[in-house]
């Protein structure tokens, strides 16, 4: 078995992709299409305002009713996420997820977003045969479905 990761930077998805807070629904959409991903942050410039997640979209705008090209990334995200630094503990990350029920974390190093860190990243750092990780780490299979 690998040995475990101590510290966010060594599990942690590097780079951040992000969308202005004034972005509609499907630039975010098709943003989180493009890279195969299920998150952006939402920055005002360098700073993180929010995390939105394609259940966000879902939940709190498609099953509304409301149209994704007029409603901004800022007005269904999540405001002010909890943030974790590189050389923060792992353990405070797995902390941090439980204590505010969140699955991923952006990860700010003096002020600015440089990566992501998700609870299947932690499950792999922690223990790589488990089956959270195995999932984490299997390749879509490009249908998008779950």
């Amino acid at each position: 078995m690998a040995a475990s990761a101590d510290f966010v930077r060594e599990v942690m998805t590097p780079g951040v992709v992000a969308v202005r807070p004034d972005a509609s629904l499907v630039e975010a959409a098709q943003l989180m299409r493009s890279q195969g991903i299920g998150d952006v942050l939402v920055a005002d410039g360098q700073q993180v305002v929010g995390v939105l997640t394609d259940r966000d979209i879902t939940v709190r705008a498609v099953a509304d009713g409301v149209d994704p090209l007029t409603v901004s990334a800022q007005s269904v995200c999540t405001p002010d996420p909890v943030l974790v630094g590189p050389d923060d503990p792992v353990s405070a990350a797995v902390a941090l997820m439980r204590a505010h029920a969140v699955r991923r974390l952006p990860v700010v190093e003096d002020g600015l977003p440089v990566g992501m860190v998700s609870l299947g990243d932690l499950a792999s750092a922690q223990d790589p045969d488990s089956a959270l990780a195995e999932i984490s780490l299997a390749v879509p299979d490009g249908r998008g479905s779950v």
